[in-house]
C-alpha cells in the first residue's frame, strides 16, 4: 500500500488525529479505494514509530467515522460508500477528485495546522467571544430552558418577534406567523426546494453561486439552469431566454453580497427580475445569510416584492457560531404554514435552546455591538489580501462592497484544480471556481476568503505553488 501516514512527534498535533487525518484524506482523494485493506496494527504502528494503542484509537475512530470497516480475522478495510452527486460533470480526473462535497470535507477538518482560505465562514476566534459563553452560561440558569422538551414546530416565539423588527429595518413586512426557524440556512431552503420541486423540475442559479446551491440540486434530481451573473445581477437577458425555453419553478440567488462575487443587485435589475417572477410564475429563494456584514444597507428583493414572489432566507451561523444553527424563512402566511407542516414531518422541531441564546444575544445589545466589530475585521482584512492578491497576478473579477470573498481569475495556465490539489499538500484548503460555475473557463477562477488570510506566509506559500503550476505547464506545452 502506497502513501502511509507520516507523523511528526514534535508536532501539537496529537499523533492518533495526525494518523486519523491523512488516511482521511488518502480515501477522499480516492488513493485508497473502497474495499482497500489497511496494513495491520502491529505493521503500521511499526511503520510510523508508535504504540499499538495508538493506531487501535485511530482505526477504532474511522470506524465509527464510517470511513473504515472492521471484520473479524481479517483487518481493516476501506468502507464502501453511497455515491453523492457531484457539483460539476466531471472531463479529467482531477475534477472528479475536486467534488463539492470534497471541499466541505475538506473544510471541516478539525486541523489546526490547516489554513483555510477556501472555507465560507468566518475565523472562530472572531465569532466565540466571552460575551456569547456569558449568553450561554446566564441562559442555563434561566428556568424558561427546557432542553429536554421539544419547541414549537415554528420555533421560539420570542425570537420570531425579534426577527419581525429585524426585518421592518430593511423594509420586509412581515409577522411572527409568517416566520419558520430552522437549523440554518441550507435546511430553510432544503425545505422549499422539497415543496417546490419535482424530479425534472427546472431551477434557475446564478453562474457563479454558492457551490452547495448546486450540490443540494443535483440531490432533488432537477434541471439546474445557470444564469450568468455579473456585478450588477443576474444577466436579464439571458434569462428571460431561460424562462422561455424551461419554465422553471424557482430562481436561488444571494441578492446581497453575492457569493463568490461579494456584490449586491442593482435596484433597476431587482424590479426587471421581480416583474419576469410575476409575468411567468416562479418564486425567488433571497438567500440573504450576508446580511449582517453589509456596511451600507440595500434594497432586498423580499422589500420590492413584499413576500409575494420572494421567498426570504436568513441565517444567524455566519456571525454568531457555526454551531449556532440557527436560520429562518419568511414568505407568504399561507405558503408558510405549508413549510412548517413539512418541517414538522421532516424534522419535527428545530432547537428551542439555541433559539433563546440567540434571541438573548440580539435582545441584551450584544449583537448589534458584535456585528460592528465584524465589518470593521472584515475592512481591515481586505485591506491587508487586497495588495497581496495583486502582487500573485490574480485579477478581482468584481469590486466587492463587503463581506469576506473575493473572486479572483488565476494567471494564464494556472488551473485552479491543480492548484488546490498542490496547495492541500501543504495545509492549505483552497476553493476552486470549477465547483461554483459551469463556464468554460471557471477552472481559471477561484473563491478567496480574507478573513482566513492574514498571514504573509500564506502568500509566500502559494507564490511557491503557483510557480511550481507555472512550470509544468510550461513543460507540457514548450
Amino acid at each position: 500500500m502506497q502513501a502511509l501516514p507520516v507523523v511528526e512527534h514534535n508536532r501539537n498535533t496529537p499523533l492518533v488525529e495526525q494518523i486519523v487525518e491523512q488516511i482521511v484524506r488518502n480515501i477522499d482523494h480516492r488513493i485508497w479505494l473502497p474495499g482497500t485493506r489497511l496494513p495491520s496494527i502491529r505493521q503500521m504502528a511499526q511503520a510510523l514509530s508508535v504504540s499499538k494503542f495508538t493506531v487501535v484509537e485511530a482505526y477504532d475512530r474511522m470506524v465509527a467515522k464510517g470511513h473504515l470497516e472492521s471484520r473479524r480475522g481479517a483487518g481493516f478495510f476501506v468502507a464502501g460508500k453511497a455515491s453523492i452527486p457531484s457539483i460539476v460533470e466531471a472531463d479529467t480526473p482531477i475534477d472528479r477528485a475536486i467534488d463539492t462535497v470534497w471541499l466541505m470535507r475538506q473544510m471541516l477538518l478539525q486541523d489546526n495546522d490547516m489554513q483555510k482560505p477556501g472555507c465560507g465562514w468566518l475565523p472562530t476566534e472572531w465569532l466565540m467571544t466571552e460575551d456569547t459563553r456569558r449568553a450561554m452560561r446566564t441562559l442555563s440558569r434561566s428556568p424558561i430552558l427546557r432542553p429536554t422538551s421539544y419547541g414549537l414546530p415554528a420555533g421560539y416565539l420570542p425570537l420570531r418577534q425579534q426577527l419581525q423588527q429585524r426585518l421592518a429595518e430593511i423594509d420586509i413586512d412581515t409577522r411572527p406567523s409568517q416566520i419558520l426557524l430552522t437549523s440554518g440556512a441550507m435546511p430553510a431552503i432544503d425545505l422549499i426546494l422539497r415543496y417546490f420541486l419535482r424530479s425534472g423540475d427546472s431551477v434557475m442559479i446564478d453562474d457563479p453561486s454558492y457551490f452547495n446551491f448546486r450540490g443540494n440540486l443535483k440531490i432533488h434530481r432537477v434541471n439546474i439552469i445557470p444564469v450568468p451573473r455579473n456585478a450588477q445581477g443576474p444577466d436579464l437577458a439571458i434569462m428571460e431566454q431561460v424562462i422561455q425555453q424551461h419554465k422553471p419553478r424557482l430562481y436561488l440567488t444571494n441578492s446581497v453580497l453575492h457569493n463568490p462575487l461579494g456584490t449586491s443587485i442593482a435596484p433597476g435589475i431587482a424590479f426587471k427580475l421581480l416583474q419576469l417572477a410575476h409575468l411567468h410564475d416562479f418564486h425567488i429563494v433571497e438567500d440573504d445569510i450576508y446580511r449582517d456584514l453589509q456596511p451600507i444597507p440595500t434594497q432586498r428583493l423580499a422589500a420590492l416584492d413584499q413576500l409575494q414572489r420572494v421567498i426570504y432566507v436568513g441565517s444567524f451561523s455566519k456571525t454568531l457560531s457555526a454551531n449556532f444553527r440557527v436560520g429562518f424563512l419568511t414568505a407568504h402566511k399561507d405558503l408558510v404554514s405549508e413549510l412548517a407542516d413539512l418541517k414538522l414531518l421532516t424534522g419535527i422541531t428545530s432547537s428551542e435552546a439555541v433559539e433563546q441564546v440567540v434571541y438573548q444575544l440580539l435582545t441584551e445589545g450584544y449583537y448589534r455591538k458584535h456585528v460592528e466589530k465584524l465589518r470593521s475585521k472584515l475592512g481591515s482584512a481586505m485591506a491587508y489580501a487586497r495588495p497581496r492578491v495583486n502582487r500573485l497576478g490574480w485579477q478581482i473579477h468584481a469590486e466587492p462592497e463587503g463581506g469576506m470573498f473575493l473572486w479572483c481569475k488565476l494567471p494564464d495556465g494556472i488551473q485552479a484544480p491543480d492548484l488546490a490539489a498542490r496547495a492541500l499538500g501543504s495545509h492549505i484548503v483552497l476553493a476552486p471556481g470549477n465547483l461554483m460555475s459551469t463556464s468554460p473557463n471557471a477552472n481559471q477562477y477561484l473563491r478567496f476568503n480574507i478573513a482566513h488570510a492574514q498571514h504573509p506566509s500564506l502568500y509566500e506559500q502559494l507564490g511557491l505553488l503557483q510557480t511550481s503550476a507555472t512550470m509544468k505547464h510550461c513543460f507540457s506545452t514548450c
